[in-house]
């Protein structure tokens, strides 16, 4: 059986997932929902094999070790550390991952 990890989403995580379907919702609340829905079910996902994720671009200039989950044009960033995977970010793909996201 393969191993179980905890899955935490931090609150800077949880207002992404807010904000992003506050934008989505403007055009169409239903479709919003069900994105957020499939989002959700994604994240919980990396109960197993989170390592199947790669390592996002940004590791070299913030000497991290975080990876990333695609969904749409977002972006989930997390790390994994001991048995939990820890989401930090969900963010638009388009925008690279600094310092400024990590302190928010």
């Amino acid at each position: 059986m393969p191993e179980t990890f905890r899955v935490e989403i931090t609150p800077s995580a949880e207002a992404d997932i807010g904000g992003i379907w506050d934008y989505l919702a403007q055009d169409a609340p239903e479709q919003a929902s069900a994105f957020i829905s499939a989002l959700e079910t994604q994240i919980v996902s990396l109960q197993q094999f989170p390592e199947r994720c790669p390592h996002i671009a940004e590791n070299a200039i913030l000497g991290t070790n975080y990876r990333h989950l695609l969904h749409g044009p977002y972006r989930t960033i997390f790390r994994i550390s001991c048995q939990s995977v820890v989401i930090l970010r969900v963010i638009h793909g388009a925008r690279l991952l600094n310092d400024e996201f990590l302190s928010s």
